[in-house]
């Protein structure tokens, strides 16, 4: 019987090559209504909500939004429905690590801050599932 031997490559894939930048932000103070504009204008499914200095405070999702806007609080601010202190990532980190963090958090986007926690981009599931499916598609060519 042969001996197969399995060939491993290694590709550093980071956060900072697949996240979406610039980040859209808003201030805790935005009003949900209009925040939801914005998610919905720039087809994204979250918000990072930041101070007066640019450093994340919070995050506002899709699903904090469905919420809000099914019980009509559209015209109160986004401060009152954000998670704060999300989950972040640094954008040298991996991908796996990421994806991690994703899973064990149970949430679909991570703001990616730099050293002084303000947002550069932000790394979704979508961001993840793209890169996937072109590494399948190169696969699968072979």
């Amino acid at each position: 019987m042969p001996i197969f031997k399995v060939r491993r490559r290694k590709l550093a894939l980071r956060v900072e090559d697949v996240m979406s930048t610039p980040p859209i932000t808003v201030s805790s103070k935005t009003i949900i209504k209009d925040a939801a504009r914005l998610m919905y204008d720039n087809r994204i499914g979250c918000l990072p909500i930041v101070d007066s200095e640019g450093k994340l405070v919070g995050i506002v999702t899709e699903r904090d939004m469905l919420f809000a806007l099914s019980r009509s609080y559209g015209d109160m601010q986004v401060w009152q429905i954000m998670s704060e202190n999300p989950i972040t990532i640094a954008p040298g980190a991996s991908i796996m690590e990421a994806i991690e963090k994703m899973r064990d958090a149970n949430v679909r986007h991570l703001p990616v801050v730099n050293g002084e926690n303000r947002p550069v981009g932000v790394v979704s599931l979508r961001d993840i599932v793209d890169v996937a499916m072109l590494f399948l598609r190169i696969l699968a060519a072979e």
